[in-house]
């Protein structure tokens, strides 16, 4: 059972975990099934391919008697797609979004005795104004598409707190100054005035201890954490940064306080970072620093998007780190806040993207755009987050070159992620037909053959120089009335090689398994040589039901010698 705390930087103590049996209605039929593991997948219990848009989940559960005389929240971390929520047959309310948190005050609902939720489901699986991603909507799975995932797919929990609470709690690190700005907003319940008591440790050894008085219900209070001293800033990447190489974080106890009631306690954490882009460069911690990413799906073999254990997400980090990988792009996905809490104590950036909707229309845009807003909020606070990405290759707005309702879409898209968060680079649509962006992120599968050197030859020429590169690039770099501003460009798609022995697979190109490390230095070397690229992510950290040009298995395993693919990795730092 997932038995993990799943909202890492916003911590309370006492939960209570609904993971684990629930009953399942599947076109009139009841099952079992292992929650938080969707019906598709065999960890469920279930495994099975479904046709029907509608399911429902039952269970009973108890609440401690020690939380009576506070309200009890019912969390869930992720529903794919709708979801109506009742408690003791009574609706609770609704969510729509399939990728985002959400939760219900269900204390009125309750009869501190044996407590029945039920959760309908509804995910139109054809339904392609949806963000649904890779989750493809024919029968089977083809091509770059795979098995959709419908219902529960992230922790259920149940937590006590009291109507004088935090509601939030948003940390903007300045490593120029030294300092981190804490916003927070209190419960719309709370009694004021009251004391917001604040401690801050690294490595347990305190940084700041003080107390704030609330007199409003959004407070903001700035900490000099570095306390002027020299070493706390970054020398060769040491110091108390945070970056892949030294993954320095604050941990921070915030504690509300009425008279001499301690009535909520939230733990979390922060890193000192910053991200910039100067003379088409991405600067990490004011130091240009070469992006070295993967490409990462977030799936598994027996449980599909919702990782087996949180182990998982640990070792795939450790893996790409070993394979020389300093980051990841996820894709299609927005992953388990687990993930993140790895990558930020593992060092690994993370460029974090939505998942996509297919067709047009503005009742999709509003969703993607409501659910996208719900994703920056949840994880600002993430230091390995560098990157927002929303649209990819112009999935969901197929006329982005010359139509202009979808133009404003993908603009608005960006300039939304920039109002929310100005600590953060942000890509309009990665891979081509680009309108405002902070990155030129480029894809091209086009390395050539091993035998093709007139490919390759031009494949590594056009790296080189910005007006030669769509030459090697499915569409145009920029829709129109667009163009190029200088700003730095990564290959954020290429590579995509399979092994040629496995009849049943798919990749962008094939190699026999003995000539791959051959093949992925030659390619590599072409990216390298070039000084207009300054980063790359390479297709993909595992292999996903029929497309296997992964660096790992389907089952998470290396296919090739980690330290020689570190070698050739490691022939270019900056």
């Amino acid at each position: 059972m997932r038995d993990e705390y799943p909202r890492p930087d916003f911590v309370r103590s006492e939960w209570v975990n609904l993971n684990g049996a629930w009953d399942f209605y599947l076109g009139g039929d009841k099952r079992l099934i292992e929650v938080p593991y969707v019906c598709q997948c065999r960890k469920s219990g279930i495994g099975e391919r479904i046709r029907e848009d509608a399911v429902v989940y039952e269970r009973t559960f108890f609440v401690p008697d020690t939380w009576k005389g506070r309200s009890v929240l019912l969390n869930f971390g992720a529903v794919d797609y709708f979801c109506r929520v009742w408690v003791n047959g009574q609706c609770v309310g609704t969510h729509s979004g399939g990728q985002t948190p959400f939760s219900f005050d269900v204390t009125h609902c309750l009869n501190w005795g044996e407590e029945c939720i039920r959760v309908e489901v509804e995910d139109w699986l054809k339904n392609e104004q949806i963000a649904r991603g890779k989750q493809y909507w024919e029968d089977e799975s083809s091509f770059i598409w795979y098995t959709p995932s419908t219902g529960i797919w992230q922790t259920v929990w149940l937590e006590p707190v009291s109507a004088s609470r935090f509601s939030w709690i948003r940390f903007t690190p300045d490593i120029d100054e030294g300092t981190v700005k804490i916003d927070y907003r209190l419960e719309q319940g709370t009694v004021l005035p009251c004391e917001a008591m604040i401690t801050i440790c690294r490595e347990e050894k305190p940084v700041f201890k003080g107390t704030v008085w609330c007199r409003e219900l959004c407070s903001t209070i700035t900490v000099d954490v570095f306390q002027k001293k020299a070493l706390n800033g970054s020398f060769h990447f040491v110091g108390a940064y945070w970056s892949p190489e030294n993954p320095n974080l604050y941990e921070v106890t915030m504690a509300l306080k009425n008279g001499t009631e301690v009535t909520d306690r939230v733990e979390s954490y922060f890193g000192m970072r910053k991200v910039r882009i100067e003379g088409g460069r991405i600067y990490l911690n004011n130091q240009p620093y070469y992006q070295k990413l993967l490409l990462d799906q977030g799936y598994w073999e027996e449980s599909l998007i919702t990782a087996p254990s949180d182990e998982d997400y640990k070792n795939d980090i450790l893996m790409s780190k070993a394979m020389g990988f300093n980051g990841c792009r996820k894709h299609e996905k927005v992953e388990d806040p687990r993930f993140l809490y790895w990558a930020d104590h593992l060092g690994f950036l993370v460029w974090e993207a939505m998942a996509s909707f297919w067709v047009y229309t503005p009742e999709g845009a509003c969703a993607f755009m409501r659910e996208w807003m719900d994703v920056i909020r949840r994880d600002y606070n993430h230091p390995s987050i560098i990157v927002w990405g929303m649209l990819n290759e112009s999935w969901g707005v197929p006329g982005i070159y010359e139509n202009q309702e979808q133009q404003s879409f993908s603009k608005s898209l960006y300039y939304m992620a920039r109002s929310l968060d100005s600590t953060r680079l942000v890509i309009s649509n990665d891979g081509w037909e680009m309108t405002d962006t902070d990155i030129c992120a480029v894809h091209s599968y086009q390395h050539g053959r091993e035998d093709d050197q007139k490919q390759q030859e031009l494949y590594k020429n056009c790296l080189k120089e910005i007006d030669e590169l769509p030459k090697i690039v499915e569409k145009r770099l920029f829709a129109k009335g667009h163009s190029y501003q200088k700003q730095p460009v990564v290959l954020t798609e290429f590579g995509g090689i399979a092994v040629s022995e496995d009849e049943s697979g798919w990749g962008y190109t094939a190699i026999g398994r003995s000539e791959f490390l051959k093949e992925y230095s030659r390619i590599l070397d072409a990216v390298y040589d070039s000084d207009l690229i300054c980063g790359y992510c390479y297709t993909q950290l595992t292999d996903v039901e029929q497309e296997t040009n992964g660096l790992l298995t389907s089952t998470h395993q290396y296919k090739f010698d980690p330290e020689k693919i570190k070698e050739i990795n490691d022939r270019r730092n900056r």
